[in-house]
Order: structure tokens, then sequence, then C-alpha cells
């Protein structure tokens, strides 16, 4: 199992489509607040479906207490389009943190401080990033290949 992160995450349908990803891959799904959205909001269950109660996740009242709970800081690798190593270069391991920011900012310079492994999804010259649900999509499909994990 991987362990997806989002930090601050601002649009329901986005983390309904994450949460229903993590629900198919077996990847627990974290919450960093504030939101900027309810998590009873109806977009966010209209993007999960009815899957939304049988996901593991967990809510953080800030981001401090999330770290707190993460048993090996080197197993965090935090995804931003201003890095500039590539997310096929780690050596995926069950268990590791694969961490995003807002859709609209990507992680706070202070989270980025916080740690060395940051990893970006490349991309042609014509866009800045991808969506989130995408990136997630990525992160999830090469940490599973590379652990052996996609079994039907």
């Amino acid at each position: 199992m991987l362990n997806i992160v989002l930090v601050y995450p601002e649009i329901p349908n986005n983390t309904g489509n994450i949460g229903r990803l993590c629900l198919g891959t077996n990847c627990k799904l974290h919450l960093i607040h504030p939101l900027g959205f309810e998590i009873t909001d109806k977009q966010l269950k209209r993007s999960g479906l009815d899957y939304w109660p049988k996901l593991q996740v967990q809510e953080y009242d800030n981001f401090e207490s999330w770290k707190s709970t993460v048993p090996d800081l080197n197993r965090v690798f935090l995804f931003s389009a201003r890095a500039t190593n590539s997310f096929l270069d780690p050596s995926y391991q069950e268990g590791d943190w694969l961490v995003f920011g807002q859709e609209s900012k990507g992680l706070p310079e202070e989270i980025l401080n916080e740690f060395e492994q940051h990893i970006r999804i490349p991309t042609t010259p014509h866009i800045r990033s991808f969506n989130i649900g995408n990136t997630v999509s990525f992160a999830i499909g090469e940490g599973l290949r590379q652990i052996n994990q996609f079994q039907l």
C-alpha cells in the first residue's frame, strides 16, 4: 500500500476522484486541513460515488500533526511542478508517502523546505503541470509497478 497525502486540497471533485483511485489501488488517503470544502460536500460524494465509505482515509488538523505520524521521513516524496527530478527516479517501497499540494498553488515553500525528495511528472513545454488527479494517477501507477502490486 502507498500513502497518498493531499495538503490543503481545494476542489472536492478532485479529492473524490483521488479517493476512488486510492480505493481501487489499495492506497490510503490522508487529507491535511484546511480543506477547501466539507467532507460532506455532494461534489466530493459524486466524484467518489458510493465508494467513499469504503475508503481508508484519515484527516489531520494541520501539516505538523500529519508529519508526527510518519515513521520514516526519508520515505516522503513531495510532488512539485518546480522540482527537477522525475517521479521515475526514486525506488518506491510499500508504505511510502506521496505528497501533493493545492491545485492552485502546489505545496507551500515552507513544506518543500522540510524535505529533500522533490519530484515531478515531466511535461511538454506546452503546459505547466497536470491536473492533480492525473498526477496522483501517474504516481500511484509507477509506485505500484515498482513494488509489484498490480494484481487483479
